[in-house]
């Protein structure tokens, strides 16, 4: 979700990390930037590597959990059929073989793809992953209580209609397993992207029969160069070396540090301080995005060297129910896209410097953007006599009282203050329900939970393609009880019918065109209203190397796999 990668995930989790140099530092591949060490030098092996954040992790199953704060770490712990390539990679965008051996061979109907496992392959139990583990894993995403992350595989993968994952339906016989190294899949209907639906994180597999209910809540089966150490929610994550990993075998993780801890809970600007002063283990120690009070501190010479900061690749908006009353009326949802002060809104996320407006769906980076401004209005700020208008025509002249759900942190609760007061300017009544950030995804991807409206976000799945905007966030026909992203709940048929059209197409880059062309389609309805593409800025501690961005495994923030420190007995 993700909101998996969900842009504001990695801003309230602060987890991730951006990646150009700012303030004259130079670039993430100068060896000059980083305090003369360079943000992408080689790491040494060893060491511990530090990870500061304020919220907990959404979950440790990777069938569970598809957010910017998680994502990034589970490719520290598990690893899939195929995955992205590492953030040093010439093309970090690319989906690279990672368990199997080479990318899918497919038929030539494009209904089924073949995949053969590496030898060698072992869970941190010792015991040997094969093609049935692949399996079972990728069928666990049926689950209906287990399976609440990533849709692709359900959306892509045949399966039987009533079919309800491994526990309760046993065997998914459109996945077949004709011998240990060899795996089958046979989809609903053409889809050329399918080595990247693979690389989801809930096509982690894992050993047949386990991780029903909530086995996986405390502890995890890693296939990954890490196993889990210790976990207590809230409070830390310790992982340590998997000592059955086998690196000839994984061409992505580096996995140079020995260990990675991460402390949850802290106080955002706690984080900050920390930062700023680098003591003892802080040297090694990574964050998220800075507060924005913190940013005028960052521009004395001696933290410039140290600062990063990538632009966004993440659309943050408000999704607005259609099946609640008033909403369920496209005049009012057009008149809440007028009146929303987009200005206000990135002011209170911290300014231009971590945030930029934006009246599409689908953000600049990702392949398919076209610029519109379908509710535009005097320097971003709201059209409030559009807005009347057409609040005078669905009888409600006088507003309305909604219910917007927000994370319980102080940026997300500015966002959700923005709203408010830009509303209230025709009659709209907005009451803020803050929900704890580590359920928060769950919550609102659960219908029957969701209010009238919701402030999150969407990151590129893979940035190649714009299928990973549209479909997960606008298709009516995957509206699931739980584990739902389509906040909107919209099932137009002109838009369902349209989104086969182009799923339909094979030639990729005339596709994400039609992409664009639906994103403003779809905006004429008002399902969700645009807010803006945040950006990160972050402080790594000046011990810390390997810096680089992944827009796919990261949310655009740094990939966690070529991480490590410049001297690992520093701290």
């Amino acid at each position: 979700m993700k909101l998996h990668r969900i842009t504001t995930a990695f801003l309230a989790a602060a987890t991730t990390l951006a990646l150009a140099a700012c303030g004259g530092g130079g670039t993430p591949d100068d060896s000059a930037a980083g305090g003369g060490g360079g943000f992408s030098a080689e790491p040494a092996e060893g060491g511990t590597v530090h990870v500061l954040q304020n919220a907990d992790f959404s979950y440790l199953d990777p069938a569970r959990g598809f957010d910017g704060g998680v994502n990034n770490f589970y490719r520290l712990v598990y690893r899939q059929l195929t995955t992205s390539a590492p953030g040093s990679a010439e093309d970090p965008n690319e989906i690279v073989p990672d368990l199997a051996a080479d990318l899918g061979e497919v038929s030539d109907d494009g209904l089924t793809w073949t995949y053969r496992l590496k030898d060698g392959l072992k869970f941190d139990t010792g015991d040997p992953i094969t093609s049935a583990e692949v399996k079972f894993g990728i069928s666990r995403a049926w689950d209906p209580e287990v399976g609440i992350g990533s849709p692709y595989l359900k959306q892509v993968i045949d399966a039987p209609e009533d079919y309800a994952g491994p526990y309760r339906s046993g065997d998914l016989p459109t996945i077949e397993t004709p011998d240990d190294s060899t795996i089958v899949f046979h989809l609903k209907e053409p889809f050329p992207e399918f080595d990247a639906v693979l690389a989801q994180v809930n096509a982690t597999p894992f050993p047949e029969g386990t991780g029903q209910g909530d086995e996986f809540i405390h502890e995890i089966i890693a296939s990954g160069p890490y196993q889990l150490a210790e976990y207590v929610p809230g409070s830390t994550i310790k992982l340590e070396r998997n000592e059955h990993w086998d690196p000839a075998t994984d061409e992505v993780r580096a996995a140079k540090p020995d260990a990675w801890e991460f402390t949850i809970g802290l106080d955002p600007a706690t984080i900050d301080e920390r930062l700023i002063a680098g003591q003892g283990a802080d040297v090694n120690a990574i964050a998220g995005t800075v507060q924005p009070a913190t940013l005028p501190r960052l521009q004395t010479p001696q933290l410039q060297e140290r600062v990063l900061e990538l632009p966004g690749i993440c659309t943050t908006y408000m999704g607005l129910n259609t099946t609640k009353k008033h909403m369920d009326d496209v005049r009012v949802r057009q008149a809440i896209s007028y009146a929303i002060d987009r200005t206000a809104i990135v002011n209170a996320s911290g300014g231009n410097q971590l945030g930029a407006p934006s009246t599409t769906i689908l953000p600049p980076s990702v392949a398919g953007h076209q610029d519109f401004d379908l509710y535009p209005s005097a320097d971003g700020t709201g059209d409030v006599e559009a807005a009347q208008e057409l609040l005078d025509e669905a009888g409600l002249s006088d507003g309305f009282t909604m219910t917007l759900d927000i994370r319980s942190q102080e940026s997300m609760q500015a966002q959700g203050e923005a709203v408010q007061q830009a509303l209230k300017r025709v009659g709209i009544t907005v009451e803020l329900n803050l929900i704890d950030t580590a359920t928060y995804y769950e919550t609102i991807g659960t219908p029957s939970q969701q209010n009238d409206a919701a402030i999150t976000g969407w990151c590129p799945d893979w940035a190649s393609s714009a299928a990973t905007f549209i479909p997960p966030l606008f298709d009516g026909r995957n509206i699931y009880e739980k584990g739902n992203s389509n906040l909107a709940q919209l099932d137009d048929p002109d838009i369902n019918a349209r989104i086969d059209e182009i799923k339909a197409m094979t030639d990729i880059d005339a596709a994400n065109v039609q992409w664009g062309e639906l994103d403003e389609q779809i905006l004429e309805l008002a399902p969700v209203v645009p807010l803006m593409v945040a950006k990160t800025v972050s402080l790594p501690g000046e011990n810390v190397t390997g810096l680089h961005s992944s827009a796919n495994a990261a949310t655009g923030g740094i990939d966690y796999v070529g991480v490590g420190l410049k001297d690992p007995e520093k701290g």
